[in-house]
């Protein structure tokens, strides 16, 4: 009778007597924890009235577990290696049993063992010398290095077994090995991956869903400690105590089923929450079954939503409630989605005439070349500035504006914003200015440089230079500064030593340019645009005395 005990490995003796043959057929099957190694060997043999039980010898047992993928390493009482396996040579990188050291003494001396906290093995504690003191061990995990070369480490898992003879007397003892190098390796690959990916991630056991791993993106994420998480469930933590999907994804954690990435708002430990794209995957670590959080990060995208919102809803306000009339087309087409109540007001026309109607169709500017060339500006990325057009209001009144205009994106839409100014009143008054120069201009020869500019300056104050009068040449600034002096045609022509046809010709130029056709409207135009006329002596007439009656 062979005897075994320790487990993994099973000797299975199955007897059936046929009565008719007289023989008995012995079924031997060796197996280890996980499979059966080897068809059955049968052992036949007649039977007589009074059998005898068979024996099966060491060479037999040494010759079926020879092809164990285990490494197997029998020794004896006296601490001798017996006999080992090919796969145990294989796995200490030897081919002899001399090369194991030949004893147990012999192999802690060629080789040197720790555990997986790097924590050497003393004498005494190598799980060679445990089985020769009679300890059973169950699977303990060390890593092995031959004492030449400690850079050379594998990871094996052993285990202990004793095997008795047929009087129950110890016959052998069996050192179990494992190979388990490539798994830690790969598991170790994954651990430095995992730590090092700057995407927070979370592993969780699914047997009680306490997080076993933390990676620093969830910790710089979240604002969690290490301590904070690991040990701690995921309802603890509220994974997704926050999520709208949150009973589904539970009942997939609870089935150890990939959980498809969805919203969700991690509570964090200063207070308030941080919204993430949360992702489960099962997996398995240190043959445990886990499952793998991913995390994407939309807080930043939350925060630009809210901040963009809050400035729609500013400039909705401002909008709203600006003075100076405003509306807002599309640039495609220029139909008009949005006026404000100055815009309805100078315009006449209510919000439900204008939303969804183009310029052109409201008629709403006198130039319909200058309303064309102001959108082709537009359509070409070009600003307008305080461009002069005449709005033609509902009742049929016109009022002169100044129009500027931009492109902007509105809900992912190319717009429009339109901005007017009334200049209606202005223009009337600057007429009226003008007349009332004009009277008092028809000899300038006595009007003085003092009295003109009170009078330029009764409607505008000075302003910065425009780049309209930047755009003037050097002599059209020349000529523009002598008339709001005060000079007549041959006061110039001798100012500049130039003729007085010379002078007109200049004259004429820069009116067509700046868009007057008289010396007072000039005058205006300059201190408007703040222009300053150099500091001259002018010849003026000598005052007239009173006649005698």
């Amino acid at each position: 009778m062979i005897s075994l005990t320790g487990s993994p490995i099973k000797l299975s003796l199955l007897g059936n007597t046929i009565n008719r043959g007289r023989c008995l057929t012995l079924t031997l099957y060796i197996a280890s924890r996980d499979a059966t190694y080897g068809p059955p060997i049968h052992l036949r043999d007649d039977m007589s009235e009074n059998p005898e039980p068979p024996k099966i010898n060491k060479g037999s047992l040494q010759e079926l577990i020879g092809g164990l993928s285990d490494g197997i390493i029998l020794l004896e009482q006296g601490g001798r290696i017996a006999w080992a396996n090919a796969a145990a040579f294989a796995m200490h990188r030897v081919s002899s049993i001399e090369e194991l050291g030949g004893d147990a003494a012999g192999y802690r001396r060629t080789f040197t063992l720790r555990y997986r906290n790097n924590h050497l093995l003393e004498a005494g504690q190598y799980p060679i010398e445990r089985l020769l003191a009679g300890e059973t061990i169950d699977d303990v995990t060390v890593e092995i290095s031959p004492a030449a070369d400690l850079g050379l480490v594998w990871v094996h898992t052993v285990r202990t077994m004793f095997i008795t003879d047929a009087g129950d007397k110890p016959d052998a003892l069996a050192l179990i090995i494992k190979d388990e190098t490539s798994r830690f390796e790969a598991e170790e690959r994954f651990e430095r991956s995992f730590n090092a990916n700057p995407a927070p991630g979370l592993i969780c056991r699914l047997d009680d869903q306490r997080f076993i791993r933390v990676n620093e993106g969830f910790l710089e994420m979240t604002g969690f400690t290490k301590d904070d998480v690991i040990g701690r469930t995921v309802e603890a933590i509220g994974l997704f105590s926050n999520c709208e999907t949150a009973d589904d994804a539970l009942s997939k954690l609870n089935d150890g089923r990939v959980i498809r990435h969805r919203e969700a708002l991690v509570p964090l430990p200063g207070g308030g929450d941080r919204l993430v794209i949360v992702a489960g995957e099962p997996i398995s670590v240190v043959e445990e079954p886990c499952m793998l959080f991913t995390f994407a990060d939309l807080d930043a995208r939350r925060k630009a939503q809210n901040a963009l919102r809050q400035s729609e809803e500013r400039f909705s306000k401002s909008f709203r409630l600006s003075p100076a009339p405003a509306a807002i087309s599309r640039l495609d087409d220029f139909v008009f989605t949005e006026a404000n109540d100055a815009f309805l007001q100078i315009s006449g026309y209510q919000l439900t005439e204008v939303v969804g109607r183009t310029a052109g169709e409201l008629h709403l500017w006198e130039d319909i070349a200058a309303r064309r060339a102001l959108e082709q500006k537009l359509r070409d990325n070009i600003f307008v500035r305080e461009e002069p057009m005449r709005l033609k209001q509902r009742d049929g009144d016109l009022a002169d504006c100044l129009v500027s205009a931009e492109r902007v994106e509105i809900n992912d839409e190319q717009c429009v914003v339109w901005a007017l100014q009334d200049v209606t009143e202005r223009r009337r008054s600057e007429a009226q200015l003008v007349e009332a120069i004009e009277s008092v201009m028809a000899d300038t020869s006595w009007f003085s440089r003092s009295i003109v500019e009170r009078l330029a300056t009764l409607k505008q104050g000075s302003a910065a230079p425009t780049t309209e009068l930047l755009e003037l040449s050097e002599r059209e600034r020349q000529i523009l500064g002598l008339i709001c002096n005060g000079q007549s045609d041959a006061e110039m022509g001798e100012t500049l030593h130039l003729s007085k046809n010379t002078i007109r010709n200049h004259v004429a130029s820069l009116y067509a340019k700046i868009g007057v056709n008289r010396r007072a409207a000039a005058v205006i135009w300059a201190r408007e645009r703040g222009f300053t006329a150099p500091d001259r002596k002018y010849r003026t007439q000598p005052e007239r005395k009173p006649r005698k009656k």
